[in-house]
């Protein structure tokens, strides 16, 4: 080789193992206290995942979820006479570099964003006309504590007698197969009488929502559901089958509510 070119690959080895110890040490910390997948090379700019055991292994020695079908695993590894190996997730691609670099063929097929199972947000929406006064469907939603009645997936709600603007909810269900359990504490935040209900959690599950009422009629209303939540690390591999799903969970929801006020309304206007 040109003495140029050998100095300039020393300077990429070097970076490039410069940044295997950033990997290193930010990947232990991540999967040690959150959990969380993720690390940032700086040599390359990419979520990259550095795992000493693996060594020559297949993505199947890595972190669980790296080797799921929603990506796959782009290889990078570094030349000269200390040799190291990284495996870098990607949504689409496999290619291979030398010193930390992306050769020209790879690059294309490399680009896609960082993905962070962990920081991956949905929002579901969807609505209900309900033959109820807009009061009664919102005096309805208002009474948390019976929304397990009408909500399958929702399993209890407990309003906190000396806060009752926080309220600790559980949902235990069967998503495509898995089942899953989370819990979190809510905060109703101030509400638009016979109009808007909105809430963040605080801790546990991290979501937040709103649930508006319009009238149609004196004796009708249009009820809309929105929520967003992240999406829990172990529902990652289906992220992308998550949001109909969850969107015909609610909707049944919904539909269990419109029973729900429909008998409350006619114990109003009987008693």
């Amino acid at each position: 080789k040109h003495p140029s070119s050998r100095k300039a690959s020393c300077g990429l080895q070097k970076t490039a193992v410069s940044s295997h110890r950033t990997i290193h040490r930010t990947v232990t910390s991540h999967e040690r206290e959150r959990g969380e997948e993720r690390a940032t090379a700086m040599a390359t700019g990419a979520a990259c995942y550095y795992h000493p055991a693996a060594g020559r292994g297949s993505p199947s020695s890595l972190s669980p979820g790296l080797g799921s079908s929603q990506s796959k695993v782009f290889f990078i590894s570094s030349g000269g006479r200390s040799s190291s190996r990284w495996w870098m997730r990607r949504r689409r691609g496999e290619g291979k570099a030398s010193c930390g670099s992306i050769n020209s063929s790879s690059r294309a097929r490399a680009r896609p964003a960082l993905f962070s199972p962990a920081m991956e947000w949905q929002e579901c929406s969807t609505e209900i006309e309900v033959d109820v006064p807009c009061s009664v469907a919102y005096q309805c939603y208002s009474e948390r504590e019976t929304i397990p009645q009408w909500m399958p997936f929702i399993s209890t709600v407990k309003v906190l007698e000396d806060k009752p603007e926080l309220s600790r909810w559980t949902l235990k269900y069967a998503i495509l197969g898995r089942d899953v359990e989370f819990s979190w504490l809510a905060r109703n935040m101030t509400p638009t009488k016979n109009q808007k209900i909105h809430w963040r959690s605080l801790e546990g599950l991290p979501n937040r929502g709103a649930v508006r009422f319009f009238p149609k009629s004196s004796s009708s209303c249009r009820v809309q559901l929105t929520v967003a939540y992240e999406v829990p690390e172990i529902l990652t591999p289906v992220a992308s089958a998550l949001k109909p799903f969850l969107e015909g969970l609610l909707f049944n929801g919904l539909e269990r509510f419109v029973a729900f006020a429909k008998e409350r309304y006619i114990d109003v206007k009987t008693a």
